[in-house]
Parts: C-alpha cells; structure tokens; sequence
C-alpha cells in the first residue's frame, strides 16, 4: 500500500447496478481521500439484512448503480488532510452511523445520535463535497451508509471509523460494526436486565440472538425467544435462550401467553424485528410497576403504535435504542477488548463463509433465512 497514497486505486467491487438484481464484481476507481476522509482496504465483510433491505429497494428510495455493504473490518490505506487520530496500517471497523465528537449528541453522555453522522440512507455520496469517490469510466457509483465495504478498497469519513485492537482478529470483530453490536448493546447498555431477572427477546436473528447474548452476559435466569421459525429455538439455545414461543401455535395474543407464563410479565422484553405487532406485543409482555421493553427492529414508515395509556399509567417503561446506544469511536474500541477477554462471543454468529467472487450467495443466504452472518472474505 506504500505507493498508492494520493493516488486512484483501481481495484475490484460488488456493484448493484438496480434493485432486486445480482451483484457484479467490476473494476472501480476509488479516489484518494479528501479533508476528514479515510480510505481503507477492506479485509472481510458480511452481509446484513439492512444490505438486503435496501438492494431490494421495496418502499425505499432506490440509490444506483451503488455499492452496499456496511459490516466489515479493514487496514487504514491513506488518510485526507485534518484527519490525526488515525494513520496508514491502523486497523478499523467502519460504523454506519458516525461520531464527530464535537455536536450536542456526541458531547452527551445519554446520546449516541450525532448530528453530522447520522445514518442517511439515501445520501449516495460523501458529506464533506457532495461527490462520490467511485467511479467507473469516468461515471459516478453511489456510496451505501457512508461505508461501501462490498469493495476492496472505501472512503470513509473519519467519524465513522473504529481504531480498534491490531492484535483482534479481522475475520471474527467485523461483525460488531452493525448488528452484534446493535442487540447486544440494547440489551446491555438499554434494557439493563438484573442477574436472576427474565427477558423476552423477539425476533432471532442475528440482531436478537446478539441481544438474547446480552441477556445471558447480564445473568438472565429466563430469556424466552420469540418467533415465527420454530426450527431457529435449536440454534437459539447457544445464545442462552431457555424458552420458546412460536405466536403462531396460540390462539390468543402472545404479549398473554408470556405473561402466563412469567406470572404477570417478563422483567425486560427487546424486539428485534420492526413488526408492528411484534413492536406492541413486546412492551405489552413486560411487568407492571417495573418492565421495560426496548424498541431496536426499524417499523415501516406509516407505521402505528397503538397501546392503552393505562399500560404506561401501570409503570411499565417504553424505550428505543439505535446501535445499542454506542458511540462507534469511543464504544466500539471497547467492545473488541470485551471479546478479546473472552467476555463474549462472536464466532457462533459466522454461520458462513464465501470468497468475494461469490459474494452473490451470501445474498442467497440470507433471502432464504439460512444462518445468521455470511462472512465475505476479500482476498481468496
């Protein structure tokens, strides 16, 4: 990478030229970084279901052609002018959202949500000229979330970059760039479950299965996994989920078979899918005078929430999080120590893996719901 600073790279990327369509690994230019800007050679990434989300573009603005991606670790290549806390050879986990450590958000210990950085799906290009730093032939590609890391080598703003521990493994702390990350933290950092304490986790995927970790990390004694695949309890139980309940195999609301269950309620409840119901059933499954449930999956965006007042009048408490509530700069560093010390585990999240070029079974994957994190591995 010694000779490449200033200069454009051309290198290979996973373009989605439209919604819906396979990928196509294509040779791009990525131009050097500008004021505030990183580039990065990406070692591994995986896919999220936001990824897929968005390349489907159904009900979202659609962005392309564009290079998505957004969980991933890579080696700092070159910085632009102002960047100082980061140099060529640090190794870094790009972050969704950013934090610029100068707005209100950032300055506050309770917020996570900068201003300048904060997640914008349907910006294509860089914040700091309004261009993108990929081309092809001369013809702009879009950047995703600010990251872009189905290509070997992105821009990144500063902001959104993690410094993290050199000596952690790359192919394993990517994923705590968006998701782990995500329902860990809300579990951990939002619910706040005591030891001995149940909780009720909707939705397993990756993101609730990272929560229901945090449950088993904050000594839970009961965590009731809730979903629709009755075949992912076998899985979930790695996660320290001791109970399931499939809301199809009742003829009543389910928010009533957990509190059944509990004996009027689960201590914390986090909902991980973006369902509406799902969304009510999990405030509503929380115990009177002490419950709390944490909103993290994403709603439609005519969504409703409809649930009686007396709910709230009851005590029940009511809270949403986004990425579990950790500032990637600060938070994240952290995080990879905590796996480093063996205080948590990552590996049996990485279900698969492919080489780059077959980057399009990843999407397969995860379309047809098989396993939780697809690892793409940049260089075969």
């Amino acid at each position: 990478m010694a000779s490449t600073p200033g200069q454009v790279i051309k290198c290979k990327a996973a373009v989605a030229w439209e919604a819906g369509k396979s990928l196509v690994i294509e040779e791009v230019e990525v131009a050097p970084p500008q004021a505030m800007e990183v580039r990065v050679k990406i070692l591994f990434t995986s896919l999220c279901h936001t990824d897929v989300f968005f390349w489907e573009a159904k009900g979202q603005t659609p962005v392309f052609p564009r290079i998505l991606g957004h969980e991933a670790a890579g080696i700092v290549e070159s910085v632009g002018e102002g960047v100082t806390d980061l140099q060529p050879g640090d190794h870094v986990l790009p972050v969704f959202t950013g934090e610029c450590k100068e707005c209100d958000h950032c300055k506050s210990e309770e917020s996570n949500m900068c201003s300048l950085l904060r997640i914008d799906p349907d910006r294509g290009v860089m914040i700091g000229d309004g261009k993108s730093r990929f081309s092809i032939n001369g013809k702009p590609i879009y950047h995703f979330l600010g990251t872009s890391t189905f290509s070997e080598y992105t821009v990144v703003h500063v902001g959104c970059l993690a410094k993290i521990n050199p000596l952690a493994p790359l192919e394993t702390v990517c994923v705590l760039s968006c998701g782990i990350s995500t329902g860990f933290g809300a579990t951990v950092n939002v619910a706040k479950p005591k030891k001995g304490s149940s909780v009720a986790v909707f939705g397993l995927g990756a993101v609730g299965l990272a929560a229901a970790e945090g449950a088993r990390v904050s000594g839970a004694s009961r965590i009731i996994g809730v979903d629709l695949n009755s075949d992912r309890f076998e899985q979930a139980k790695k996660f320290g989920v001791t109970e399931f309940v499939n809301p199809k195999d009742h003829d009543r609301p389910v928010q009533e078979v957990i509190a059944e269950m509990t004996g009027g309620g689960v201590d914390r409840s986090v909902e991980c899918t973006g369902n509406i119901n799902a969304m009510i059933s999990a405030f509503e499954c929380v115990h009177d005078g002490w419950g709390v449930a944490v909103l993290v999956g994403v709603p439609p965006k005519d969504a409703v929430f409809k649930t009686s007042p007396v709910n709230f009048l009851c005590e029940r408490t009511l809270k949403g999080t986004f990425y579990g509530n950790y500032k990637p700069r600060t938070d994240i560093p952290c995080l990879v120590e905590k796996y480093m010390n063996k205080e948590m585990e990552l590996e049996k999240f990485i279900t698969h893996e492919v080489p780059f070029s077959e980057i399009n079974k990843a999407f397969d994957l995860m379309v047809s719901g098989e396993g939780l994190r697809c690892l793409i591995r940049m260089e075969n």
